[in-house]
């Protein structure tokens, strides 16, 4: 699907991007999307090199189906087509209650059925021996001949620590976990405030080995800064460089400590919020709290992780039970 190029500005596109800004408090790579999914539609309408202002009155419900196709043959999950139905929708939504249309092309379009996938999830006992990985995990190569480097080191496997530790006691997302700052931090109440999806705020507990964990990271963070000769920025967790860990540098650092320890370099961060949310539940948790936890804005979202907990029963008692 081509696209038009980053500079071109439509009057309306521009309009819907400030609303959801200003109203909807959208998030920055929200606008990016919500831009990429609008101009992908207006280059495929009236071509990649059609200057704007785009005629989007213009679209009816056979321009929204070709788009629907178009992603189709392209071979695109159901989830990213889904994602860019719902932006088309939102924006034909706002452009009848701004008066610039009578008609919404995407209304009646009807969105893939996601496949049903359950959610990877680690055991206990392989929880522990990821989160035990970068204590394990030998200096690099050279760091004893540079006292800086020795020191990031020994903060990165620290901050390794500390990071894989939140993220199974807390369940939060990891762009959650990137966006984290000290003040957020509440040790004697034992809890974290995080930002989530939205822009909506709640309180994560946080047990004991993940405190201890992130305590060490911070003051061996401190140690480096002092032998690098600056000052942290605001964000809890840094880089090599002294700014911000990515959420793609987790990523990378938590695949890397995954086939370490000899599981799937699959992996993702998401899946220790994944093991969390099953953990609690085969423990005994309520959904509700569960919920309430993760930061879910429905209950059916969380539901997902009830159906993993009926498949593990399901699976031992398949292997334990004579007449399975």
């Amino acid at each position: 699907m081509p696209t038009p190029p980053p500079s071109a500005s439509d009057p309306l596109l521009e309009h819907f991007l400030r609303y959801l800004q200003g109203e909807r408090d959208a998030s920055p790579h929200t606008l990016r999307n919500y831009r990429l999914d609008l101009l992908q539609f207006a280059a495929g309408q009236w071509g990649a090199d059609a200057p704007p202002p785009f005629r989007w009155r213009e679209a009816d419900r056979y321009a929204a189906r070709r788009f629907l196709a178009s992603f189709q043959r392209a071979g695109q999950k159901a989830t990213t087509t889904n994602r860019k139905l719902s932006s088309l929708r939102s924006f034909y939504r706002f452009l009848i209650r701004e008066g610039h249309t009578d008609l919404n092309p995407f209304r009646a379009v009807q969105s893939p059925k996601l496949p049903k996938r359950l959610p990877q999830v680690l055991s206990v006992v392989d929880v522990g021996r990821l989160l035990d990985a970068p204590r394990k995990a030998g200096p690099a190569p050279g760091v004893a001949e540079s006292p800086k480097w020795k020191a990031f080191d020994d903060y990165a496997r620290h901050r390794d620590t500390a990071i894989l530790e939140l993220l199974y006691s807390t369940g939060m997302r990891v762009s959650e976990l990137t966006g984290l700052t000290a003040d957020r931090l509440d040790y004697l109440s034992g809890v974290i405030k995080v930002r989530g999806k939205g822009k909506k705020e709640r309180l994560c507990p946080m047990g004991n080995p993940a405190a201890r964990a992130l305590k060490a990271a911070l003051a061996a963070r401190e140690l480096w800064l002092l032998v690098l000769g600056q000052r942290g920025g605001s964000a809890l967790f840094l880089n090599c460089d002294g700014g911000p860990l990515t959420v793609r540098s987790i990523e990378r650092m938590l695949k890397k400590y995954a086939v370490l320890v000899g599981l799937s370099p699959r992996l993702s961060p998401h899946t220790l919020r994944h093991s969390f949310a099953t953990h609690l539940l085969d423990a005994g948790a309520d959904l509700r709290s569960v919920q309430e936890l993760l930061g879910h804005a429905s209950l059916s979202t969380t539901q997902i992780y009830t159906h993993v907990s009926i498949e593990r029963l399901k699976a031992v008692y398949d292997q334990a039970h004579p007449r399975a």
